[in-house]
């Protein structure tokens, strides 16, 4: 049997995506890094990041990953008290 999904509101996931914006911000901003540089480490334009921690845009895997390597983090500090 598979699982059972569970369906996200608009509203949740506007919330879950401004959390997760918000963490990567404090991430990138306590190593002192501006988005312009993590956009150049990590190949995105500083509109992409921008977009990213303001929450109104999702990132596949693969770019968070990117991201979390430019930080010098693992993915799983990047979703840390993400809710």
């Amino acid at each position: 049997m598979f699982p059972t999904l569970v369906c996200m509101s608009a509203e949740n996931e506007t919330k879950l995506l401004r959390a997760f914006g918000k963490r990567i911000a404090e991430v990138r901003k306590s190593k002192k890094l501006t988005q312009s540089e993590l956009a150049e480490r990590v190949n995105m334009s500083v509109v992409a990041i921008a977009y990213i921690e303001t929450g109104k845009r999702w990132v596949r895997l693969s770019t968070l990953d990117k991201i979390a390597n430019a930080l010098g983090v693992n993915i799983s500090d990047l979703l840390k008290d993400v809710r």
